[in-house]
């Protein structure tokens, strides 16, 4: 049989709710929305950290981040009444990648975009897409977002600088429908086309930006104040802060990014149809993290999920995931069984009919048999787990999780507060179960403790240098 090819679509800091397939009625995503009619849309696919990097690692690997000694986003540092937690600072080149695999099964592999998996220093070379399977790399580096901005020049190493004004999303779409163009061989692809956007900077065009603005005034969303000031944020490095919580999808210039990536997203899937790939194309949409919701701008909203990125709650962590495929995949399928990133490793190498490989470990289960036949007992009550032993950017405190089924566990390491909610019928996560059913907390909560020690998940410990901020 032949090998199909595989387009995984990345995403960076894009909310649940961010496409009119998942319920936006700001944001106008036709393209994203159109791939979601002729694939399979999942309402509960989880990323295994609420921050990037960790979850990108998880992709790659079919690891837990907490396995991977990767918690946190690359570069991140915070303390508050806890200590920080070290973390491994880049991807180990150990690691048997995904792209390394399907390389060894005879796969041409392209990175193009954010890679944020490497030391920012002078070793970052060492840990770059192609040290880990890519044979080509464009746009991944050590940058976890456009420190220069989305308009050229972008000063990426790995990025040759466009003409000034040059978008970068644009141009990221460019190098991406040039690749799959210049493949006239019969060897299959594998594409991890891993945007910059919807990251910070909130920038884009402004014949786009102005579109949005006049929408929101004839809705009259201009007129209504978005934001709910909360309480301090809890990490020292922003105690004197509040937490600024979005309530609705209103930001003109988000939106203008949002439109822009859908656009793009659609040229792609044009060149595939153009070059008669479609047939012979597995198409992964999927994002690394909740949206940005609390800070920094917040500039959308995960509503009806409580909290967004940097958080434990379903915001941060519930991710939106569109896989297509014709032929295997039926159209217009909806599944509702829990799946997390490390499934996609195992998940990709059987739709390449390879092997998995005996080093390297897979927290992940193939989710294929899901996907094709519409079976789900070995998915749908297993546990998936989640560690963030860091102060998010955010505003959440360090913890851990657990869902099984439809119960989901949250610990708190500050206090070792447990919340239980039924994220089944209580997707906002609003009603505290864990007075009402202590059975089930207890439960969880064995299974949750074990898996710590099993993956070496590290603890925060007390920060003795605490000073809380003055009244």
């Amino acid at each position: 049989m032949k090998k199909p090819n595989i387009l995984f679509i990345l995403l960076d800091d894009y909310g649940w709710t961010d496409t009119g397939c998942y319920g936006s009625s700001f944001y106008e995503t036709p393209c994203i929305d159109k791939l979601a009619q002729e694939g399979a849309r999942f309402t509960d696919a989880y990323a295994s950290c609420p921050v990037c990097s960790p979850t990108r690692a998880s992709i790659l690997t079919g690891k837990y981040p907490a396995r991977l000694g990767m918690t946190q986003w690359l570069g991140g540092k915070s303390q508050g009444k806890l200590c920080d937690v070290p973390y491994i600072d880049h991807l180990s080149t150990d690691e048997f990648s995904l792209a390394k695999a399907l390389k060894q099964g005879g796969y041409k592999t392209w990175h193009v975009g954010k890679w944020h998996l490497s030391q920012h220093n002078e070793h970052r070379f060492e840990t770059y897409p192609d040290k880990h399977g890519f044979d080509v790399n464009i746009g991944g580096c050590d940058f976890g977002h456009p420190f220069h901005g989305y308009f050229s020049p972008y000063g990426i190493e790995t990025l040759k600088d466009g003409p000034e004004g040059e978008y970068l999303t644009d141009r990221l779409t460019d190098e991406a429908i040039n690749l799959i163009k210049s493949s006239k061989d019969d060897k299959p692809w594998f594409m991890y086309l891993s945007h910059y956007a919807v990251h910070t900077p909130i920038e884009c065009h402004e014949h786009l930006v102005e579109k949005y603005k006049q929408k929101a005034r004839m809705l009259g969303l201009d007129k209504i104040n978005p934001f709910v000031e909360g309480d301090y944020f809890p990490c020292e490095h922003k105690q004197d802060e509040r937490i600024l919580r979005r309530t609705i999808q209103s930001n003109p210039i988000y939106a203008a990014m949002v439109e822009n990536l859908d656009t793009n997203i659609g040229r792609v899937l044009d060149c595939i149809k153009e070059e008669n790939l479609e047939d012979n194309t597995i198409v992964i949409f999927y994002s690394d993290n909740g949206g940005l919701a609390t800070a920094e701008g917040s500039p959308t909203t995960n509503k009806p999920l409580q909290e967004g990125k940097g958080w434990m709650y379903e915001g941060g962590t519930r991710e939106p995931l569109i896989i297509k495929w014709p032929h295997h995949i039926k159209p217009n399928t909806i599944i509702e069984t829990p799946i997390t990133s490390t499934d996609f490793y195992p998940t990709l190498l059987e739709a390449a009919n390879l092997p998995l490989l005996p080093q390297q470990h897979c927290d992940g289960k193939s989710i294929l048999p899901l996907l094709i036949e519409q079976k789900q007992e070995e998915l749908e009550d297993r546990p998936i787990f989640w560690h963030y032993p860091h102060y998010s950017n955010q505003g959440c405190t360090p913890g851990c999780a657990i869902r099984e089924g439809k119960y989901k566990l949250l610990e708190f390491f500050e206090d070792g507060r447990l919340e239980l909610y039924n994220v089944y019928d209580d997707i906002g996560e609003q009603q505290d179960l864990s007075k009402q059913f202590p059975h089930i907390v207890k439960e969880l909560k064995a299974k949750l403790d074990a898996w710590k020690i099993e993956v070496g998940a590290k603890i925060p410990q007390v920060n003795k240098d605490w000073k809380p901020r003055a009244s």
